[in-house]
């Protein structure tokens, strides 16, 4: 099984400023030590926010991965290689939709749907 986006975008970020929200409301922001596949956070030289608005300060900090909400990644990271499509089949799978459904979709349309062996007509 592999891991998904969100989850190779937090281990882009490790050694970058992050801001992370717990489902208690808490905001954590400090530079991201290491992150585990489960979102288990390490970080270090903290700026905690609590709900009241309250700050504090801490040194490090260790964050089960299931108490986030979300997290805020730097943006620089949108250009991430992650994010590059490569290779054959770069785009496959990419268009309108209308690879299985287009007898449907003609259909709902009110248009003429013919097919023709591999090819299609739409009047």
């Amino acid at each position: 099984m592999s891991i998904g986006v969100p989850i190779k975008l937090l281990h882009e970020a490790q050694g970058h400023i992050i801001t992370l929200e717990l489902k208690t409301g808490q905001l954590y922001r400090g530079k991201l030590l290491e992150a585990e596949d489960n979102m288990n956070i390490q970080l270090k030289d903290i700026m905690v926010t609590n709900r009241d608005g309250r700050t504090s300060q801490l040194d490090q900090v260790y964050i089960r991965g299931s108490h986030v909400r979300f997290f805020i990644v730097p943006d620089m990271l949108k250009n991430a290689p992650m994010f590059k499509r490569v290779g054959p089949g770069a785009l496959k799978g990419r268009g309108i939709g209308l690879g299985r459904g287009r007898a449907t979709v003609a259909r709902a349309q009110g248009e003429r749907f013919i097919a023709l062996g591999s090819a299609t007509l739409i009047d």
